[in-house]
């Protein structure tokens, strides 16, 4: 098979779809890979890397055009859009639910789209779950430094000092990203909450941290009681292809602390705070209502060599899948792959997804 590895274009994006040795994996299985010069460049893999394991060094638009399977970090930006072949199989982090432009390209143009986020496993994500860790461990520090009086926070010291109190971090929804910020949050000597809505996974909180982490279920009540006490708000809810609900709206920002922080990992999916928007490492913030907002819908991107191999090494084993069965045997055939199929063939596979554009799921 013939596979393109594009260079990201979302500002401050530094990952790249694979890393040289997942490369020379593919090539001594037979595949064709090109990659568009300089895509390795941000994670520190030069093109020298890739064509010493036998890639091929090609533009952006070959690298599109010519292969049967794209594969990405992000999703294909507007500006890609007229760059996708009718037919073609694309696989990354495609988050389509906030994103009904690109469906509606999908769709258009006939492309498989198949989604990191959605691929299921054993009841788990198992292509989310690296970056979700990533992004779970950031979330208290960037947190931590907005939290500075000169960044536009309330100016607490998350840690405490000797006769004072440490920051209150709230953490909204108890996955991957929730369980990596309650590590990071209380290993700062943080007081650290986790809300969830199933009490199994706040059971596991409970035994994994020993108590020094409180846990509660996540309501509407919960959430606007605890908000008005926490100087960090982090934002870790997830429906799988579809958008993510609301928990905290704007009315409830002026119970808020002045200058505490809103950390919305959910963006890339609409977000769990109506207040939020999109933001880019090189802006990462904006206040609204005195109370900052840090929305980077890419956050494993500002440390790419680890995000790099940390997703090659959950990838790679599904890219050998596809590139050697084919992509629509692969789709057919294999029901792990088969849930991370959100287009097919001019339809939307995945129910989540439809159902958050109002749209009917194909078969």
């Amino acid at each position: 098979m013939i596979i393109g590895i594009p260079r990201e274009i979302k500002k401050e994006e530094f990952r790249v779809g694979i890393t040289p040795s997942g490369i020379q994996d593919l090539v001594r299985g037979g595949h064709t890979l090109l990659i568009e010069t300089r895509a390795g460049e941000g994670s520190g893999f030069s093109d020298e890397e890739y064509l010493n394991v036998g890639a091929k060094i090609v533009t952006k638009e070959i690298a599109f055009q010519d292969a049967e399977l794209i594969v990405k970090v992000k999703e294909p930006l507007r500006q890609e859009y007229d760059l996708l072949k009718n037919g073609q199989a694309l696989f990354t982090y495609l988050h389509l639910a906030p994103n009904k432009d690109l469906t509606e390209t999908l769709l258009k143009k006939q492309i498989t789209g198949i989604a990191y986020e959605t691929l299921t496993k054993d009841n788990a994500l198992p292509l989310l779950a690296p970056m979700s860790e990533i992004a779970g461990r950031m979330a208290p520090l960037m947190a931590v430094y907005f939290l500075q009086k000169f960044k536009g926070g309330s100016g607490v010291l998350a840690t405490g000092a000797s006769g004072v109190k440490p920051a209150r971090i709230v953490i909204l929804g108890a996955g991957v990203v929730g369980t990596n910020a309650a590590r990071v949050a209380s290993s700062l000597g943080m007081e650290t909450v986790v809300m969830n809505a199933g009490a199994e996974r706040l059971q596991k909180i409970d035994e994994m941290f020993m108590g020094r982490v409180e846990t509660l279920p996540l309501t509407a009540q919960t959430v606007a009681d605890e908000i008005k006490n926490a100087d960090i708000v982090v934002g870790a809810i997830l429906v799988p292809g579809g958008r993510t609900p609301v928990f905290i709206t704007r009315r409830m920002l002026g119970s808020m602390k002045k200058g505490s922080v809103i950390v919305d990992v959910a963006v890339d999916q609409g977000g769990c705070v109506e207040t939020s928007r999109p933001t880019t490492h090189d802006d990462p913030v904006y206040v609204v209502d005195g109370i900052v907002h840090y929305a980077v819908a890419n956050m494993p991107g500002a440390y790419p060599r680890t995000s790099t191999l940390a997703l090659t090494n959950v990838t790679l084993p599904y890219i050998k899948d596809i590139a050697s069965k084919g992509i629509d045997k692969a789709v057919k055939d294999d029901p792990i792959i088969g849930s991370a199929l959100n287009t097919y063939q001019g339809e939307i596979m995945n129910s989540a997804l439809a159902g958050s554009l109002g749209l009917s799921a194909g078969r």
